[in-house]
């Protein structure tokens, strides 16, 4: 059983893709959610399947961004989902979690990433630098924005959409598959890091 802590800031399609994947049926426990906003909408699936959930923050949050790595350890976390979380992970947080913490981003690193590239700003990028194929990354978080190593990524031929909205709807189909592929590589202990490479053992 993986021990998981969730991170998200919005309506936590993600989160839910992780929950309801038969792949981590019975071999995941989602210990916590956590979002830098009071009310994020996924509390709201956290909730609905008996998953705590806390504010992250300086300023009237549950749990202070000094605070968050203890409580991580406190909960036995083996693995931090970022899944569509906004906000730069603390560095003492990266220090103690190094290659236990992934994120999803809806486009094809090293392309479309870095500060302010998130959700329909990625989208928005994409259609208007006329690429024919976008999709999902998930790579392992560092210090800075969509720069760690790559884990697996899959491609999506949009050629034929006609709006940025069509080309986030059809990555995001991408990203509920690849994401609940990624975390249950992570239960078997299929992930390899050799050098600048990320393995997926089959």
């Amino acid at each position: 059983m993986l021990n998981i802590a969730v991170f998200v800031s919005g309506r936590g399609s993600n989160l839910k893709a992780i929950i309801d994947s038969p792949l981590l049926k019975d071999s995941i426990d989602i210990k916590a959610v956590f979002s830098d906003k009071n009310d994020c909408p996924a509390f709201v699936i956290a909730k609905e399947n008996s998953i705590n959930s806390f504010s992250v923050g300086d300023k009237n949050k549950d749990v202070s961004n000094h605070e968050i790595t203890d409580r991580l350890v406190a909960l036995n976390t083996d693995l931090i989902v970022l899944a569509g979380y906004l906000k730069l992970i603390p560095a003492e947080m990266i220090k103690r979690f190094r290659s236990k913490i992934i994120n999803i981003h809806p486009a094809l690193l090293p392309s479309f990433g870095g500060k302010g590239m998130y959700g329909m700003n990625v989208h928005n990028a994409v259609y208007n630098s006329s690429a024919q194929v976008s999709g999902a990354t998930v790579h392992f978080v560092d210090e800075t924005y969509d720069t760690g190593k790559i884990i697996a990524q899959r491609c999506v031929d949009i050629s034929n959409l006609k709006t940025p909205e069509e080309i986030a709807s059809t990555v995001l189909e991408v990203e509920h598959e690849l994401l609940p592929y990624v975390v249950e590589k992570f239960v078997r202990d299929k992930i390899k890091i050799s050098g600048n490479r990320v393995n997926i053992i089959p």
